[in-house]
């Protein structure tokens, strides 16, 4: 019987699309985006889905998209591999513990939605504005459903710009102790602690 592939597997170990709607609450652009970059850091990092911390994702936006990112890679916050850097950047870079390897995607400045359906932000704006009628929300929906699966449907290297990465790996979790606040009493973990006249307090009491 023949193998399959790494990539073969690695691909069969993917989260399909519905998995990613069915974590983010509906179908979007933005998450097609994210299920695009994720599918293709994992594949280019011969990788699998992380169950524990083997991969590690650093998103520099809070956008749609890293909801599916963090379905497709198994990052999460919980597990300390998904790192955000609040840059307003379409950017995600994904590293591989064991190989070292690290892949940057970043989306191409050439890719635009408006060019997948001029009508797709002048509908957003009317439904946002409180204007759109029934009939333009609906229009709206469809639209955005059409779009998705058009991004989904691309060649991931005509949406991202794809760089190999060397950097430094976070470490790995730490467990810490927790303590109470000497001001609101309230367990905060240690080493978020903030000394402030002589006593520790936690990160808001520290800025009263």
């Amino acid at each position: 019987m023949q193998r399959k592939s790494d990539n073969t597997k690695n691909k069969d170990d993917l989260k399909d699309f519905n998995d990613v709607t069915r974590f983010h609450g509906h179908v979007c652009p933005g998450s097609a985006l994210g299920y695009k970059a994720a599918q293709m850091g994992i594949n280019m990092l011969s990788s699998t889905r992380s169950e524990d911390e083997e991969i590690v994702t650093i998103v520099e936006n809070d956008s749609c998209a890293v909801d599916a990112i963090q379905v497709l890679t198994g990052c999460t916050f919980g597990k300390g591999n998904l790192i955000f850097n609040d840059y307003g950047k379409q950017v995600y870079t994904f590293l591989n513990r064991s190989s070292g390897e690290g892949i940057r995607i970043s989306l191409k400045d050439s890719f635009e939605m408006d060019k997948i359906d001029p009508q797709l932000s002048i509908l957003r704006k009317k439904v946002s504005s409180g204007q759109a009628s029934t009939s333009e929300k609906e229009l709206l929906n469809e639209k955005v459903q059409l779009v998705a699966k058009k991004v989904l449907e691309m060649d991931g290297k005509k949406i991202f710009k794809v760089e190999k990465v060397n950097m430094a790996l976070p470490p790995k979790v730490s467990i810490f102790k927790s303590i109470n606040c000497q001001k609101c009493g309230e367990l905060v973990s240690e080493h978020r602690m903030k000394k402030v006249e002589g006593i520790k307090v936690c990160i808001p009491c520290s800025k009263e």
